[in-house]
């Protein structure tokens, strides 16, 4: 696991898109994790710029969505099939016809979770996979104790993850209480995991992902089990890291090859 430690949002969005930037490069038609929430909102502000100047472009690349929320209209500006929409197709430029998100709307929902799992094989699996992360340490919607071997499948969200995305709504009780998401084992599959999180929120969840034991009551500690890891981290969010001197010394002497 790499764990960058920048001053600050806006370092981080550019040192993540820069990672990101550069496996489209390799690949143009690189197959991209697509998280929602505020954390990679500036990863994304960041590689719509270079889109906007034309040193980058998504037009063969694909995406899929970690989550949706069950039951919420597709039109509904929260739903996260219109906020990937408004955030990530129109900002990247992505032919909308090559990002899926999980169909919440479906009359069978665990039949639209295996569909979605067939999806991500059938284009080749995820290349980098894109991650936020929630202040009681779920990724996608992952909660607390969830399966380190699941896939995706029907979640019930956590109350404090309720109450945390009740600013998005106008009230708490309109926060649907059932998603789908990709399991922890769907995110384990992709053959780069990149997570970005700004803020003192963030602080302990990052501490216990990072340098807590691996369990299933901090779901993203299962991080430290894959081959290419990255955690970006700005100041805040880093506050709690007993060896954040020596993540900030490697990054400032890595290696070239790495």
């Amino acid at each position: 696991m790499e764990v960058i430690i920048l001053p600050g949002a806006t370092e981080v969005g550019e040192v993540a898109a820069s990672l990101v930037a550069d496996v489209v490069r390799a690949n143009p038609a690189a197959v991209l994790g697509l998280a929602t929430g505020s954390s990679p909102l500036g990863l994304y502000a960041a590689l719509g710029r270079q889109v906007a100047e034309g040193d980058l472009s998504f037009s063969r690349a694909s995406g899929f969505a970690l989550d949706e929320y069950v039951g919420i209209p597709a039109d509904h500006p929260q739903s996260y099939a219109a906020v990937i929409e408004r955030e990530v197709v129109d900002l990247l430029q992505f032919r909308p016809s090559r990002v899926h998100v999980p169909d919440g709307r479906a009359s069978d929902l665990n039949a639209a979770c295996v569909r979605f799992e067939d999806d991500i094989r059938a284009a080749g699996g995820v290349d980098i996979q894109i991650l936020g992360v929630g202040a009681n340490g779920h990724i996608g919607f992952n909660e607390p104790t969830s399966s380190f071997a699941s896939r995706t499948r029907v979640k019930t969200l956590a109350p404090k993850t309720i109450a945390d995305n009740a600013r998005f709504f106008e009230a708490a009780s309109d926060v649907p209480i059932h998603c789908l998401t990709q399991g922890l084992g769907t995110i384990m599959d992709a053959r780069r995991l990149l997570l970005v999180a700004t803020g003192a929120a963030k602080a302990e969840a990052i501490a216990a992902i990072v340098e807590g034991p691996v369990s299933s009551m901090w779901p993203g500690s299962i991080l430290q089990h894959h081959r290419h890891a990255t955690i970006i981290v700005d100041a805040e969010a880093a506050r709690r890291l007993e060896l954040a001197e020596y993540y900030r010394h490697t990054y400032a002497n890595k290696n070239p090859v790495s």
